[in-house]
């Protein structure tokens, strides 16, 4: 079985096409900093090789839809209705899937939703302070980004021999961190929405719901005015006033003399330090922390900036070892493992795909 897996990310379009179970690629390709979509999507060529199911990495479609499922109606409408959770992903995989359906009439359609991973989480990290109308409503932590923090679960286990106290950081233009004990997820940054968390490229991180009241009672904004401004202008690039907050311009830019961008990377950093130091106390101890993403897998400055400090937990991160070499490596072998890898969220998309159609 041939299976296309187009992963729309909220700054990039990559895809791989993999024949199933051998998982073998046969073709692949990448588009960064994508404006539009639509037209990306057009661009995307399978070089000639038969497709018989399409598979993506879905985002938010509620507390109904954390698994794997063939795409209908009704995951479209929950699509939907979860459209202003995750405005930045839903609205372009809505329409991904919508262009398939029409270009590749009667092909499958999978939707293997991010928070799947992130089932294993116990009630006490998955449940907010909310009045139980709220919870009964679905409002909770999710977690995203499951099929990356899933792939590094188990790269890291190949690469190091064992199943480990991991701290996974997907750093890119969109960012969350994971903590997996032994393979399973305990804690994730990102919560009811992908807005949550690690501040993103123009998405805001954490923020106290009461300051987002304060500023629409302020100046009388929509509830769609103040999301506009929070999705597309927040995050580094609201720290940095540097449109898109791509951290290799805010890098170029910090090193410059931009007093904005440098504070910008510095609250990156901080946030990305104090949560490695909170999942260690999740989980009783650290063995490993892994960098992948953009961000993470190729930015050496950041990973060194991000590990300084925290040598009381283990980590020494060795400075030779870190900028040198390239691919899936361990850059610090100490007490606790630092390793630097490119994240494979197609393949896990593919393995669980291939494992509903056929239920092998």
């Amino acid at each position: 079985m041939n299976l296309l897996v187009p992963n729309l990310g909220s700054t990039s379009l990559k895809y791989q096409i993999l024949e199933m179970p051998s998982e073998k690629v046969l073709g692949r390709g990448r588009f960064e900093r994508v404006r539009d979509y639509g037209e990306a999507i057009e661009r995307l060529r399978t070089g000639g090789v038969p497709v018989d199911a399409v598979a993506f990495k879905a985002v938010h479609a509620g507390p109904r839809y954390c698994g794997t499922f063939t795409i209908d109606d009704s995951v479209l409408l929950a699509l939907e209705e979860f459209l202003p959770a995750a405005p930045a992903h839903n609205a372009i995989y809505l329409a991904a899937i919508r262009a398939f359906r029409e270009s590749l009439p009667g092909i499958p359609l999978v939707a293997a939703f991010e928070p799947e991973f992130h089932a294993s989480m116990p009630a006490c990290a998955r449940l907010y302070g909310v009045p139980a109308e709220w919870l009964a409503e679905g409002v909770r932590r999710y977690g995203f980004h499951g099929a990356s923090h899933q792939y590094v679960a188990e790269r890291c286990a190949a690469l190091l021999g064992r199943q480990t106290r991991l701290v996974s950081c997907h750093l890119g233009g969109s960012s969350s961190m994971c903590a997996i004990d032994r393979g399973r997820s305990i804690d994730t940054t990102m919560g009811f929405s992908p807005q949550s968390g690690l501040e993103n490229a123009t998405r805001h991180g954490d923020l106290d719901a009461f300051a987002v009241l304060f500023m629409m009672e302020r100046h009388g904004w929509t509830c769609g005015q103040v999301r506009e401004q929070l999705a597309k202008g927040g995050g580094l690039a609201g720290l940095s006033g540097i449109a898109g907050g791509d951290v290799r311009d805010l890098e170029q830019a910090a090193a410059a003399g931009n007093v904005r961008a440098a504070e910008a990377l510095d609250v990156f950093v901080y946030q990305v330090k104090k949560t490695i130091g909170a999942y260690a106390a999740a989980m009783g101890g650290l063995d490993a922390v892994a960098f992948t993403g953009g961000i993470g897998e190729n930015s050496a400055t950041l990973r060194a900036a991000c590990c300084h400090g925290l040598e009381f937990l283990g980590i020494a991160l060795d400075p030779e070892s870190n900028v040198r070499g390239g691919g899936d490596r361990i850059v610090s072998n100490g007490q606790v493992a630092v390793v630097a890898l490119a994240t494979n969220e197609e393949l896990i998309v593919a393995r669980r795909a291939f494992q509903l159609l056929t239920g092998a």
